[in-house]
């Protein structure tokens, strides 16, 4: 959470936002966060911390785990349109990479504003080459994606 809460800035001016949601009441992120998460970022976490007593919402999103009471990671990019466009599902141990969620954020951007005429190949970096996607890309990636 503090990882994420260091690149809002950079978030936000992607136009996305944050939210982050678990099993833990509202008055235990308060205290999770007057006691170590604005130790951490100053200024604390910038963005809204939700509560989902019982799992419902991570019921939904399928990340609730019925028999520890809580949620897995869940990180969900969803467009503007309420289509989910990435999930990834980590479990306690392994921590996010937020430079990989902004990369995957400014690449369903581009995707959505070429209005499907560009694809992001693996590995893509912003502002590098893209992808167009129709008959005379098959069978010559290799090729294009050498060349860059």
């Amino acid at each position: 959470m503090t990882a994420v809460a260091a690149q809002h800035a950079k978030i936000q001016k992607l136009g996305a936002e944050i939210l982050a949601i678990s099993v833990d009441t509202v008055f235990a992120h308060k205290t999770w966060h007057e006691q170590e998460l604005s130790k951490m970022v100053k200024g604390g976490i910038p963005y809204p911390m939700l509560s989902d007593p019982g799992g419902k919402l991570g019921t939904t999103y399928e990340v609730y785990n019925p028999e520890a009471g809580l949620h897995n990671r869940g990180q969900f990019i969803i467009d503007p349109d309420g289509i989910i466009q990435a999930i990834e599902v980590l479990n306690a141990p392994v921590g996010r990479n937020v430079e990989e969620l902004l990369r995957q954020i400014e690449a369903f951007q581009c995707v959505r504003e070429s209005k499907g005429t560009e694809a992001i190949p693996a590995g893509w970096i912003p502002g590098k080459k893209t992808l167009k996607p129709g008959p005379d890309l098959v069978c010559k990636v290799c090729t294009v994606w050498e060349s860059d």
